[in-house]
């Protein structure tokens, strides 16, 4: 039973979701690419930790934050993920009341656990360039768990207060969600009283969780680049450029979809666009970061043909 009503009132126990502009015949072609590459996010992020676990040369606050990150990636695509999955091959794409509640819940977590760490490994960065010689003693092993712990109780508080200003909505009797998991924006859609706060908070927090991050970074890399700009040894700028490339890269991937989805001008075929931009930094980035760090970093490869050595050697 989808509804059910007390007192006069729709309390919803199931939500539909809508899912991807799929058509039938195309679904079991497009749910082999999916799975194929959630596998791939998976194992791609899992590596990443494990390399960084296993290799004591990776044992830097770089990589401490690197393998918070693979770890925050594989769990912010695992959020929306295997539901997406099962619905396309399910009749009824539902998700529970409360499912969809705790997918929000996650969704938001990760999604801002990779914000604020790409935040904090932009100003490692710096530090490591610009003051190499104090960097030791500036990111100490205390400094960075701090900062990690806390970026994830911020993260987690934050969404908790979304998630409990959503609760008290009531919804109306259109249960269907124009997406393919519970995002924030298409719940408050469907719910039925006055939303004014939700979208306030929406909108009071989005400078702290979202403009500061990228701001900080942005300032970051202009003092990176202000300072390797004062060497002339073409070598030291390469080593900077390809140090800092897959930071970069992955910080250009991450706020270009955000943008595309929260500032660019919204077409009449707004929710498929949303959609199709939603796959993108719920699936394809989080899948593309470990195979950023792995194939511009010699550390990791290295790390990575150690331990393969190692573990023919044994065998």
């Amino acid at each position: 039973m989808i509804r059910i009503i007390m007192k006069n009132q729709t309390v919803i126990s199931h939500f539909i979701l809508r899912g991807l502009p799929i058509h039938p015949d195309h679904q079991p072609l497009f749910y082999t690419l999916f799975l194929a590459m959630y596998l791939t996010t998976v194992m791609g992020n899992l590596i990443i930790i494990i390399l960084i676990l296993l290799d004591s040369h990776l044992h830097t606050p770089m990589y401490f934050f690197l393998s918070n990150l693979s770890f925050s990636d594989f769990c912010f695509s695992s959020v929306t993920m295997p539901k997406m999955l099962e619905n396309m091959q399910s009749q009824v794409a539902s998700i529970p009341y409360v499912g969809c509640l705790a997918q929000m819940y996650f969704f938001i977590v990760f999604g801002n656990m990779e914000n604020f760490l790409l935040m904090v490994m932009a100003f490692d960065r710096y530090v490591a360039i610009c003051f190499p010689l104090h960097y030791s003693s500036i990111m100490s092993p205390k400094l960075c768990v701090g900062m990690v712990v806390l970026c994830w109780v911020i993260t987690m508080m934050h969404s908790m207060l979304h998630t409990l200003l959503l609760a008290r909505l009531p919804f109306c009797e259109d249960n269907m969600i124009p997406h393919f998991f519970c995002e924030i924006s298409a719940l408050l859609k469907l719910a039925c009283s006055d939303i004014f706060i939700n979208e306030l908070m929406i909108f009071v927090l989005a400078g702290p969780f979202m403009v500061i991050p990228f701001s900080l970074i942005i300032v970051s890399y202009v003092k990176i680049v202000s300072s390797i700009l004062k060497v002339s040894s073409a070598r030291v700028i390469h080593k900077v450029f390809s140090t800092c490339g897959s930071h970069l890269s992955v910080v250009s991937l991450f706020y270009g979809t955000i943008i595309g989805v929260y500032l660019c001008p919204s077409a009449n075929n707004s929710t498929v666009k949303e959609t199709v931009i939603g796959m993108m930094y719920t699936v394809v980035t989080p899948m593309l970061n470990p195979f950023i760090y792995s194939l511009r970093n010699r550390d990791i490869k290295e790390a990575m043909i150690s331990i393969l050595c190692k573990k023919k050697i044994s065998l």
